[in-house]
């Protein structure tokens, strides 16, 4: 396994980080200038820095350069991934789109449809939701209803998404239908890119516990979607959504797993200030200390598992289901931290997750506490997760 990077790999590092440390002080002043301290979740903030840091340059990392990426190194993609957690800079509002969607069209699309599509996402122009989750066919994609039945020089798209990030702001949304009703649950399925200002299209957002609603219900009315939105073969749909799984999996937790280092540390810190009814900093309590301490060993092999599939990768090895397991531990961790967090902000916690509280800090540990609530959910339930790894890791028998 590959434990840390090479020097010029860390001289890479310097560098980039050298442009967060510049760029990110300076973004994040003329914003609070111009719209007032930002909030880190507020979209718009989002979008904007997603904005600069496309502008300049820092898209399409592992892209090929013939369709304006960069062609970094894996280990260029995770350091820069890394700095930019580091920094504190928000996580972008297009992650489907550079993250997920933009490797998948690289493999499997046209050339027609890379020269129309790429350009849009790598100027950060165009805002790409992912339609996969249905009411009935959430946990079991294959389970999906939505149709798309090819009639002449169109396909007709009727079906109902459900937890549909950022559809609300989203231009785009690349859609698995049913284009083959009698084939087997996994065939059958197609690969379509929708415009959302299709007629027929329509969104309703999900107001979620935070207060937010960045989740969306999509539906499909008689959509015409034009053949040529079909990527790859018809009725192989599938093989292009599990593609797009492994893109998601290799760069979804590298943020996630510094910031998550970077939270055992604030809670380190807010127990140190948080006193007992004696007066006594609950940092003392043997009790609390072990918490952390089991909280602190989760960072250090999230970084660990980290480091072995990008090893993995850069042997040329296909994702596997090892990617569970990473998802699986941070997920729940990640919730064991921020509950830890809530019980020794005590009533403190009752004032809520809304930004414009009299206690931001507060009000930012609240909104992430009932965050990952949503975090043993999405991106496969952890019910799903442990299914995977114990069929195909533990070869145990189905059912």
């Amino acid at each position: 396994m590959q434990a840390g990077y090479s020097a010029e790999d860390e001289a890479f590092r310097l560098s980039v980080r050298d442009w967060f440390e510049t760029e990110y002080p300076r973004f994040q002043a003329a914003w609070t200038q111009d719209h007032g301290e930002p909030d880190s979740n507020d979209l718009a903030w989002r979008r904007a820095w997603e904005d600069h840091v496309s502008r300049a340059g820092w898209a399409g990392l592992g892209w090929p350069e013939q369709y304006g990426g960069r062609n970094l190194p894996l280990t260029r993609q995770a350091i820069f991934h890394e700095e930019q957690a580091r920094i504190g800079a928000p996580l972008g509002v297009n992650i489907i789109g550079h993250g997920i969607l933009g490797p998948t069209l690289i493999h499997f699309a046209s050339e027609a449809q890379k020269q129309r599509f790429l350009p849009g996402i790598l100027a950060n122009r165009d805002i790409w939701c992912q339609g996969y989750s249905e009411p009935g066919a959430g946990s079991d994609l294959a389970a999906l209803t939505t149709r798309a039945e090819r009639r002449g020089d169109h396909y007709r798209l009727n079906g109902h998404k459900i937890w549909t990030s950022f559809a609300h702001i989203a231009d785009y949304c690349f859609v698995l239908a049913r284009t083959d009703t009698t084939a087997q649950r996994h065939k059958g399925i197609s690969f379509l890119l929708v415009d959302m200002k299709l007629p027929g299209v329509r969104v309703a957002p999900i107001r979620q516990i935070t207060g937010e609603a960045d989740f969306n219900e999509v539906f499909f009315e008689d959509v015409k979607v034009p053949l040529d939105a079909l990527v790859g073969e018809e009725n192989g749909g599938w093989r292009l959504a599990m593609a797009a799984a492994s893109f998601e999996r290799g760069t979804y937790f590298i943020p996630r797993q510094v910031r998550f280092a970077q939270e055992v540390e604030a809670l380190k810190q807010l127990a140190a200030k948080t006193q007992d009814d004696s007066g006594t900093s609950m940092l003392d309590s043997p009790h609390l200390r072990r918490d952390i301490a089991r909280l602190a060993v989760d960072s250090h092999v999230l970084q660990l598992k980290s480091w072995r599939a990008l090893t993995h990768a850069l042997r040329g090895g296909p994702p596997g289901p090892e990617g569970s397991a990473t998802k699986l531990h941070w997920s729940e961790s990640h919730q064991t931290l921020l509950t830890l967090a809530t019980e020794l902000l005590g009533e403190r916690a009752l004032a809520g997750p809304s930004p414009q509280g009299t206690d931001k800090a507060v009000a930012a540990w609240v909104r992430d506490a009932l965050w990952t609530r949503a975090e043993t959910i999405l991106a496969g339930t952890s019910e799903v997760q442990r299914n995977i790894l114990a069929e195909q890791m533990l070869k145990l028998p189905k059912g």
